[in-house]
């Protein structure tokens, strides 16, 4: 039991709440049971620590089951060691330390993605990791961070995509003109989704949703500029039917991937090998 909030190992883990120490150790947090859960079930081999709570194990004694399964210790600690740890204001009682895992770009294209997300300037950490969910809820077959949006390993980001994070690849760091023009290398159809765009449901009538595509999210505040619209072969909006002033971009990202997985999968049962 560690009951020590200052000691090392909890000091340690309670800084990969910041960029630079993650940068500098390649952890990073993961936190709540259905994320540890995750971790634990599909990448074991990269959790290197697990801190939970007495009554956190007695409410999910499946923890500390595949905890043993990976050959891990969980380390028991007491509610203040917890959120001395917990980026959280209210923690679940369960927290990770894990390993980074970015999938490298030339990795990522050797398998031939048929459904791809790309984020560009993407900042606001709840929607990147809601946008990671949807991919993986969706069937993609990779989400891409360009250098320029949030750090995927943020606190925030890793709760935000509720053990998706652990499902599917994640490519980060990379520019985008040159990530698209690799993309576009294999065949595969860039839209972007923007205010200025197309109707989706006319792409969706130009058959433009079936083959392989890579989706291209901009900043939630002002979009995608000129510039990075010119990248894609065409701009697509997400049409209102209603009254809203707009949809926010993690919701567009769900309409835009659901669309294509939909296509894509009515094509196949219509052209099956």
């Amino acid at each position: 039991m560690i009951d020590n909030p200052r000691s090392p190992r909890v000091r340690a883990a309670a800084k990969l709440a910041k960029k630079n120490q993650r940068a500098e150790t390649g952890l990073f947090l993961i936190e709540g049971p259905q994320a540890v859960a995750e971790a634990l079930q599909f990448r074991p081999d990269l959790v290197t620590e697990v801190f939970a709570t007495a009554a956190a194990l007695d409410r999910h004694p499946a923890i500390a089951r595949a905890a043993t399964a990976a050959g891990l210790r969980i380390e028991t600690v007491t509610d203040a060691v917890l959120e001395t740890i917990a980026d959280t204001v209210t923690p679940q009682g369960v927290v990770a330390v894990c390993r980074q895992f970015p999938m490298a770009l030339d990795e990522l294209l050797a398998a031939r993605p048929r459904l791809v997300a790309v984020l560009e300037e993407v900042r606001d950490p709840g929607n990147a990791g809601t946008i990671i969910r949807v991919a993986d809820a969706a069937g993609a077959d990779a989400v891409i961070l360009t250098g320029s949006s949030v750090d995927v390993f943020n606190p925030k980001v890793v709760r935000a995509t509720t053990g998706s994070l652990f499902h599917l690849p994640v490519v980060v760091g990379v520019p985008l003109a040159a990530t698209l023009e690799r993309l576009r290398g294999l065949g595969t159809r860039i839209l972007a989704a923007d205010v200025s765009g197309d109707d989706l449901l006319d792409v969706r009538s130009d058959g433009h949703l079936d083959g392989p595509t890579a989706w291209l999210f901009g900043n939630e505040a002002r979009g995608l500029t000129d510039e990075q619209l010119a990248l894609a072969d065409r701009a697509v909006i997400v049409p209102i039917y209603g009254r809203a002033e707009s949809l926010n971009l993690a919701t567009a990202a769900a309409v835009c991937l659901y669309e294509s997985a939909f296509a894509q999968r009515a094509s196949a049962a219509a052209h099956p090998h």
